[in-house]
């Protein structure tokens, strides 16, 4: 599946999926989707939403008729169609809540488990009494006392995302558990942020990314991944709109598939586009600023630059503020130069996503040239450090 190119401005939306897999549980099935949540971010208005699908929900699948909404993976992947179970499953999504989906994102549960862990686990309400068991039944099992937020370790995390049985105290069926989902995403996020954790997760970014591929399905770039992670450093938890479908905006009802009767849910349009627009809507499925231009995006930023000259160009530095300040940027200092250097480098501190993306064309920047360095007291919020390159690409008028 090609790879999409978030241009840093435009609302995205992606969809994460959660596989059933071989679970011991019976249900057959490896490849349906459990999980069905999508993540909607603006970077403009600094907003974000979730919205939970149920498993069950009776949808028209592209090319394949009416059926459960989760079995669109499996179905892509049976069929081997372009883009195989991936990309089935985010056209059936979007095509049922009429949003575009850009991006998807699957994880195995070994690999949750495994970042749960290096990140220390994480802090969850508990609302209900519960007995959990990570590993199925036996011995294993532990209790979680309502009224407090408890430290859950990865396998005790995904157990309490995955309960959804009322004989384990866990309320509400799939719809809880779509809930406590969400809530396991915000604990997550809380936790990645912290600046310690969050300044580790960017250092190492690449090595993780490699080390946790098998684990991760997605179509999105390590690039993009770390631009949404600096993001969301700007948007608040109060700015991040929730919603599940649950059983006020569809219909138990009865029907066969392959011949066999089962149990679904018939989606209320009505009702779902009301929680749909809720949480898609603020900002619109564009927002307006991402329609203007590169420079009125980088001025809006009102980035603060450091420049460093690492070339043997005398005044290098002081031409390049001049051609910056008269682009709208705010260049604040001239840095120590740190030896010279061959090719430009730019160090990002803070979450100016459009500076960034503005020098990135400007300098004709590689991924490797840019470095992503949270500062939680930046005095600046990019530092740019000059190399050769830019001397040959400014003498030929860039």
């Amino acid at each position: 599946m090609e790879l999409p190119q978030w241009d840093g401005a435009s609302r995205i939306n992606i969809a994460f999926f959660g596989l059933r897999g071989d679970d011991g549980q019976g249900e057959g099935c490896p490849t349906c989707t459990d999980t069905i949540m999508v993540l909607t971010v603006d970077p403009v208005t600094k907003t974000a939403g979730m919205l939970s699908i149920p498993r069950d929900m009776w949808v028209n699948i592209p090319g394949a008729g009416y059926s459960r909404i989760n079995t669109a993976w499996a179905i892509g992947e049976n069929a081997k169609l372009p883009g195989g179970g991936p990309a089935l499953a985010m056209q059936t999504v979007s095509q049922f809540i009429g949003v575009p989906i850009h991006y998807y994102v699957q994880v195995d549960f070994g690999t949750f488990v495994s970042f749960i862990n290096l990140i220390g686990g994480i802090d969850v309400y508990i609302e209900e009494r519960m007995v959990l068991d990570p590993l199925g039944e036996g011995p294993d099992h532990f209790v979680l006392k309502p009224g407090d937020y408890r430290h859950l370790t990865g396998p005790r995390a995904l157990a309490y995302a995955r309960c959804r049985h009322e004989s384990q105290g866990c309320s509400g069926g799939d719809v809880g558990r779509a809930k406590r989902q969400q809530q396991v995403i915000l604990a997550i996020r809380d936790k990645v942020l912290e600046p310690e954790t969050f300044a580790t997760l960017i250092t190492q970014a690449p090595q993780l990314y490699a080390e946790f591929s098998s684990g991760i399905h997605t179509n999105m770039s390590l690039e993009d991944a770390i631009q949404l992670a600096v993001l969301a450093k700007d948007i608040r938890v109060d700015d991040i709109k929730r919603g599940v479908i649950d059983n006020t905006m569809a219909i138990p009802a009865d029907t066969t598939i392959n011949g066999v009767s089962a149990n679904v849910l018939r989606p209320v349009p009505d009702l779902i586009r009301i929680l749909r627009d809720e949480i898609f809507l603020p900002g619109g499925p564009l927002s307006p600023m991402a329609q203007d231009d590169a420079v009125t995006l980088m001025q809006s930023d009102m980035a603060k630059i450091r420049i460093v000259n690492n070339t043997y160009s005398a005044d290098l530095e002081l031409r390049t503020a001049t051609l910056l300040n008269a682009q709208g940027m705010q260049v604040m200092e001239f840095g120590v130069p740190t030896g010279y250097a061959s090719h430009t480098k730019v160090i990002l501190y803070t979450s100016k996503l459009y500076a960034l993306r503005y020098l990135k064309d400007l300098f004709g920047l590689e991924s490797s040239q840019i470095v992503i360095q949270p500062d939680p007291v930046p005095t600046v919020d990019i530092e740019i450090r000059l190399g050769e390159d830019w001397v040959n690409k400014l003498s030929g008028g860039y």
